[in-house]
């Protein structure tokens, strides 16, 4: 069953999000959208992680905005706080699934490009989370401080990226080796967005491409690694 809900943060407001319930929960994690907001193919992936028995809750980052146009994509991103939506919004969803005490009672992070940068920045500050997956995404690399990292993370990289460099993956993946974290990372020949399956044709860039391929190799290895770490 998927609706939406409210949970509140952890300065108390009140926040929307999509729930997906799994008939039978190994565990929880909270899905973090695109740049595009919380359209159809963000609760399509939590929907998928419902399926395969981990109940997932999409927090609604740009209140009630979507869209299909890079331009006013790039613009709702850049008026969103990283910060804030990592400490409270990402951080009031972990502990609402934590408060539900499913499956495991466990609750895990993922979340795509802007997500994932977001997914980084939650294993810093959100210290409930249990595990997290990134996927083709990273924040400016002096707010990664990699020692507060306490939870095991496995990421997803496209060699070929033009928003996140592999250059400076190189250089993330070197401090979370030089802070002792936890940490697999998986590299596929693609472009940026090879998991979205709506990332071609008309309104998506050119430089993001899905590929059936990796997408499906990559979410193997992601549920294998939450089925581990959060089951």
């Amino acid at each position: 069953m998927a609706r939406m809900i409210e949970f509140k943060r952890p300065d108390g407001a009140v926040v929307n999000g999509y729930l997906a319930e799994a008939a039978q929960t190994l565990g929880a994690v909270v899905v973090i959208q695109e740049w595009w907001g919380l359209n159809d193919q963000i609760r399509g992936v939590a929907d998928r992680l419902a399926q395969a028995g981990f109940t997932a809750l999409v927090p609604d980052l740009y209140r009630g905005k979507s869209t299909v146009e890079a331009e006013e994509a790039h613009h709702l991103m850049d008026g969103l706080n990283f910060a804030d939506a990592a400490t409270q919004d990402v951080r009031g969803a972990v502990q609402y699934l934590k408060g539900l005490k499913l499956g495991s009672g466990k609750v895990g992070v993922t979340g795509y490009c802007m997500g994932g940068a977001l997914t980084v920045l939650a294993a810093v500050n959100v210290p409930e989370a249990d595990a997290a997956v990134i996927w083709y995404g990273f924040p400016p690399l002096e707010y990664v401080n990699a020692s507060q990292i306490k939870i095991p993370l496995q990421a997803h990289w496209a060699t070929q990226d033009a928003f996140f460099k592999i250059e400076d993956v190189d250089r993330l993946e070197a401090k979370l080796a030089e802070a002792g974290v936890s940490y697999e990372g998986h590299r596929y020949l693609a472009i940026h967005a090879f998991a979205n399956e709506t990332a071609v044709g008309q309104g998506r860039m050119p430089t993001s491409q899905f590929d059936p391929v990796w997408a499906q190799r990559a979410w193997d290895r992601t549920m294998r690694f939450f089925g581990k770490q959060l089951g």
